[in-house]
């Protein structure tokens, strides 16, 4: 399994101590953002992951912390941008960005640190000269830190499009973005970058340009195999994206409505008071992101590489009932046992029941 870390929320800026817990505990929770009450516990065992992507615009505070995934296989997806505080107001001066960029990149290599320029937004005071040059003063600067450059235009989200409309963004006609994009890979193969872009539904291999895989099958096989030249595995395109999005399967541990980046053009935010309201609910030793478990609601499944496993919340709640703890009750234990006995996740079960044990009036904190 690939765990993605994360679409929805900054973690290596802002919740590495959480993630760091779920390595040493060996798993972590998640919700469904489809549905909310259906609670998904995934093994973070090295064993099980096949690989982590982290995605941040500011892992300063996380560089400390990659000792604890030495057993791992990882890479980041690092976007720095041109924008300033009008539109990136969480986000540090560019400069101290491209410091902790060029620490990362001596760190791990500079085939784990993929930069992003991403997203591209079109106003009247930044319009496509303004991006050429940005760009290219960007790649002389991170260049020799990195092999790739992943670049796409803003979406007009609904849930964004208040704030892009406030800065004046523009929607670009497909032939100007298409010009734009050459542009920027011509950028790119001066300073020796490859340039990808990321669901952008353009015919951008006529410009020499690459379709971007941003959670990339190719390049995790390329780095297990420094480690284990044999070792192989089989990765399928993630349904759960747009259609024009290369990416491969992937387990997201984010929530939405919990970074404190405040980006204008952020698909991941709906409103600050959200966010402030869901960073209350931090806590760096529970399983679940910026959230706490209901038994009384909640539905745990156990994730597996091809489907997961439903733990039986009757049984919980009635062992809950009869006040009595949840790891004495042998028939729910035993049902768990025997529906999993051939299972490797008999250890995570286990584990989530101990998370249980401690649960009062049907709540996990």
């Amino acid at each position: 399994m690939i765990i993605s870390a994360s679409r929805r929320t900054d973690i290596p800026a802002f919740y590495g101590d959480w993630f760091i817990n779920r390595i040493k505990e060996g798993f972590a929770m998640y919700r469904n953002p489809m549905r909310l009450t259906q609670v998904f516990a995934v093994s973070l065992h090295p064993k099980d992951v096949d690989a982590i992507v982290f995605w941040t615009k500011n892992p300063k505070n996380f560089l400390d912390k990659l000792k604890y995934l030495e057993e791992y296989t990882y890479y980041f997806q690092f976007t720095i941008t041109p924008y300033g505080k009008d539109i990136e107001p969480g986000i540090p001066s560019k400069d101290e960005v491209i410091e902790t960029f060029i620490e990362l990149s001596n760190m791990i290599g500079k085939k784990r640190v993929i930069w992003r320029y991403d997203p591209i937004i079109i106003t009247d005071k930044m319009d496509l000269e303004y991006h050429k040059e940005k760009f290219e003063e960007l790649c002389e600067k991170l260049s020799p830190y990195t092999q790739k450059c992943i670049i796409s235009y803003v979406d007009f989200y609904s849930k964004a499009v208040d704030e892009l409309n406030r800065i004046n963004a523009k929607d670009l006609a497909a032939e100007e973005l298409y010009n734009l994009f050459g542009a920027m890979g011509s950028i790119g193969k001066k300073y020796n970058l490859s340039v990808e872009t990321c669901a952008e539904d353009l015919p951008v291999e006529q410009l020499g340009l690459k379709k971007a895989h941003c959670v990339d099958g190719e390049l995790i096989l390329q780095l297990k195999r420094e480690k284990d030249p044999y070792w192989t595995a089989s990765f399928k395109k993630d349904k759960n994206q747009r259609q024009v999005c290369g990416c491969v399967q992937s387990i997201d541990l984010g929530i939405f409505n919990t970074c404190k980046h405040f980006c204008t053009y952020c698909y991941a935010n709906f409103s600050r008071n959200s966010i402030l309201k869901n960073a209350e609910k931090y806590d760096v030793n529970s399983p679940l992101l910026c959230s706490r478990l209901d038994l009384e609601k909640d539905e745990i499944r156990i994730r597996e590489k091809d489907g997961s496993i439903k733990l039986d919340r009757e049984a919980i709640l009635k062992a809950e009932a009869n006040q009595k703890e949840l790891m004495t009750q042998l028939d729910f234990y035993e049902y768990e046992k025997i529906s999993l006995e051939d299972n490797s996740n008999n250890w995570l079960v286990e584990k989530i029941l101990g998370y249980l044990k401690k649960t009062k009036q049907g709540t996990l904190l």
